[in-house]
């Protein structure tokens, strides 16, 4: 039986999978990588360190299988989307450490910007508002402040990629330098009209076009690899497409209408609208879910870029839980959130307030207030948020959505998932599978490959989910979510 090698390459962690035809996951392999924050508000990652944890995951896995070693089909890649690097065009190493989504170093920049009327023709063009969540400002603060970089990139001797181009890039030897239309929309250079990189929103960041990668569909063919010679003889990389985007794919919302939401270190509800693009009037961003045969299908996509981290923050910081499985039985050790409400926006709030300098809180302490309380707001907090986008999606798309698919690492938290449902009052299907975003790119590559022909086909393919369905009342529902955006509304004056 063929199997597929796929590579998700996350905001905390490089996974290694392996895939059989019809999508069932037979092992991964995970390693984490550092996350560098040099000041507040600002996140990096090494990409060298990445690419090697790629590399190794892979050898791991493959030493775990020696058995699938001959049989492998081809290999495919999902990434963190929005992160971005500058890397030396003869080596492929990074000139700098990579500047990740949560970044909000280009803050000023984006204001700048906006004060300088340039959102109409950048929301036209892209989709997007101008917010340094995307790449383009993270890039131009990086060749504003590293003259050097501005001038390797100018004399043509350095590249820009996203982490999937950057993979790519590395992985065939410097062969193919290329992106996928889900990455590369993400980058505020990208016309999602025209679908090409656009000189006007180039020059407007200084970003030099020549510097981008090639786009292809995330069903074609990125070159080959014999990944650093663990491999006998190369194999095609097919699939490649951001995390987002392929957990759309992988949950088969080919039709418009169809929806999901991935939990991860942020979160991202995608929400399919075919082929007519539309734009939101309430800070809802209009992407491509993806381009199949040439065609585009766009999707509203709604933001919250500190949900999972959130829970890593009561970990890593506050020390009030050790693994984060332990926050489900803390949250059900207490009856009710106490009044207690934590409004996450450790780096700005994104969709649909768009608040770049909010500052996070917790707020309606008293002194009944215990550990128990403020792991269940945080836990709370993320419901909160994929309401607070959901609503306006739905509202701006005219649909009335009875479901909503689920995936992520966090769909494991039973009380997180009732949570939920209760507040949107609609059916929550979980997914078995939480690397659902591996799985998009891994079925995206049978597509291109050759070895399905139509979506339709793939719609075929066996899937299992448990279904949530709201157990609270409409008004105590309702409630809730009034004390939570009273609480949003104090951290943002």
């Amino acid at each position: 039986m063929s199997t597929i090698l796929a590579i998700d390459q996350s905001t905390s962690a490089t996974k290694a999978m392996l895939f059989d035809f019809q999508g069932n996951l037979l092992d991964k392999v995970s390693f984490f990588h550092e996350q560098i924050y040099p000041q507040p508000g600002w996140v990096e990652h090494n990409a060298e360190e990445i690419y090697q944890n790629t590399v190794s995951a892979i050898q791991k896995l493959l030493a775990q299988n020696q058995d699938c070693i001959n049989d492998l089909i081809f290999l495919s890649i999902t990434n963190q989307r929005e992160t971005i690097l500058v890397f030396d065009r003869q080596t492929g190493q990074p000139l700098r450490n990579a500047i990740v989504w949560q970044c909000r170093r280009g803050s000023d920049i984006c204001a700048k910007l906006a004060d300088a009327g340039k959102n109409t023709i950048v929301q036209q063009k892209t989709g997007l508002p101008i917010d340094t969540y995307f790449s383009a400002s993270k890039l131009k603060w990086l060749m504003d402040n590293h003259p050097e970089i501005q001038e390797k990139l100018k004399n043509g001797d350095a590249l820009i990629g996203t982490i999937d181009a950057y993979l790519i890039y590395r992985l065939t030897g410097g062969s193919v330098f290329a992106t996928d239309f889900t990455n590369a929309c993400r980058t505020l250079l990208f016309d999602i009209n025209t679908l090409s990189w656009d000189e006007n929103l180039c020059e407007i960041f200084d970003v030099p076009i020549y510097a981008l990668p090639e786009v292809r569909e995330s069903s074609g063919q990125f070159g080959e690899t014999d990944l650093e010679g663990t491999l006998a003889s190369p194999i095609p990389i097919y699939g490649v497409m951001g995390d987002s985007q392929a957990s759309l794919f992988a949950q088969r919302c080919f039709e418009p209408g169809t929806a999901k939401v991935t939990f991860g270190t942020g979160s991202s509800l995608l929400l399919n609208l075919g082929m007519d693009m539309k734009h939101s009037q309430n800070g809802i961003v209009t992407t491509l879910a993806w381009v199949h045969g040439g065609k585009p299908t766009y999707a509203f996509e709604g933001i919250t870029n500190f949900t999972g981290a959130t829970i890593t923050w009561l970990q890593n910081q506050l020390k009030l839980i050790e693994d984060p499985a332990e926050t489900e039985n803390l949250a059900l050790a207490v009856d009710d959130n106490g009044g207690v409400y934590l409004v996450p926006a450790f780096v700005g709030l994104s969709a649909p307030y768009w608040q770049p300098k909010a500052k996070a809180a917790i707020l309606g302490l008293t002194p009944h207030s215990t550990k128990s309380h403020v792991v269940r707001a945080a836990l709370e907090s993320i419901a909160y948020r994929i309401l607070d986008v959901l609503a306006l999606m739905t509202e701006d798309a005219g649909i009335d959505l009875g479901y909503i698919h689920a995936d992520g690492g966090a769909v494991q938290n039973q009380f997180l998932m009732q949570f939920v449902s209760d507040m949107l009052q609609i059916t929550v299907r979980v997914s078995d599978l939480p690397e659902h975003s591996a799985l998009g790119a891994a079925l995206s590559g049978l597509l291109g490959k050759g070895q399905v022909q139509t979506l339709e086909d793939l719609s075929k393919f066996p899937r299992n989910f448990k279904e949530y369905n709201p157990k609270m009342p409409p008004d105590q529902a309702q409630h809730l979510y009034s004390d939570w955006k009273a609480a949003v509304e104090r951290v943002l004056r």
